[in-house]
């Protein structure tokens, strides 16, 4: 598996992590064993949030005994992010997590408190130890400037988006900003939400004799495409201990010049949207 700087100042982290959104909508044992066997396999980098319902529980829950072996990231919801509500809403998912401090904590997107309330709110929980860094998630490069301005440099550990082979948005500004500030990018929904192309179609043929030039899966090609670049992180869902497995494949994947170029042409970048994309 794969690892780099998160961020600036930042550990070394698997290029591909554990999502845990809807992971409790299925059989909990089979989660909390997709979990195990994600970190068995190096997917040591476990992503959650408040808003993910029984996720936090149930990643306490998986990952109990191995707390030292994991970066841990979760998010406060926007209505939650005013200064006290941000160290509010961290207090109860460091419960819900029985932990006692996040590796990173993420502002889940932009709402009505402004955000300098929610970076001091960040800073102190950094001083209080509950978190070692913090980042941002669905920021556009706008709103990248701003909490850059705000913070400082070096502050902002990563941005999470919207980031899979159909949906391409963040490679016209926000990519190239983070690389530029070194903040780290993590995909969330690397394969599409609910819509990896399947072999009948044409970029799913692509993914698929790809695949088979190097003995993967079209999954593992997608996420190793995805990851291609330095400082870019996915996030992915497991749905089983042999989901899990997969996915870790795709980080230890490396893809060729010609591979890239053929995924790329399957998958054309399309124009600027007006507004960054988001689930």
């Amino acid at each position: 598996m794969r690892r780099q700087p998160f961020g600036q100042t930042g550990p070394a982290v698997p290029v591909i992590g554990q999502g845990t959104w809807y992971l409790d909508a299925g059989e909990p044992t089979v989660a909390a064993a997709a979990l195990r066997k994600g970190l068995d396999v190096g997917m040591s980098h476990v992503d959650t949030a408040e808003m993910y319902g029984e996720a936090e529980p149930l990643v306490a829950e998986a990952l109990a005994d191995r707390r030292d072996e994991i970066f841990l990231v979760s998010k406060v919801l926007p209505g939650n992010a005013s200064r006290r509500g941000t160290v509010e809403a961290c207090e109860r998912s460091l419960r819900r997590l029985r932990t006692d401090r996040l590796d990173c904590y993420l502002l889940h997107w932009r709402g009505r408190h402004p955000l300098p309330e929610t970076i001091a709110a960040f800073e102190d929980l950094v001083r209080a130890g509950k978190i070692l860094s913090w980042g941002v998630s669905n920021f556009d490069a706008g709103d990248l400037d701003e909490a850059l301005a705000l913070a400082g440099p070096g502050r902002i550990a990563c941005n999470q988006v919207l980031y899979h082979l159909e949906e391409r948005a963040i490679e016209h500004a926000v990519l190239p900003w983070c690389r530029a500030h070194g903040v780290a990018v993590v995909a969330y929904s690397p394969f599409g939400h609910d819509r990896f192309p399947g072999p009948a179609t044409p970029s799913g043929r692509v993914l698929a004799e790809v695949a088979a030039a190097h003995g993967a899966t079209p999954r593992q090609v997608a996420l190793a495409a995805l990851t291609r670049g330095a400082g870019v992180f996915a996030i992915p869902k497991a749905s089983s201990p042999a989901h899990a497995a997969e996915n870790a494949g795709g980080g230890s994947l490396t893809l060729g010049a010609a591979d890239l170029a053929r995924i790329d042409a399957a998958f054309p970048l399309g124009p600027e949207p007006r507004h960054l994309p988001m689930l």
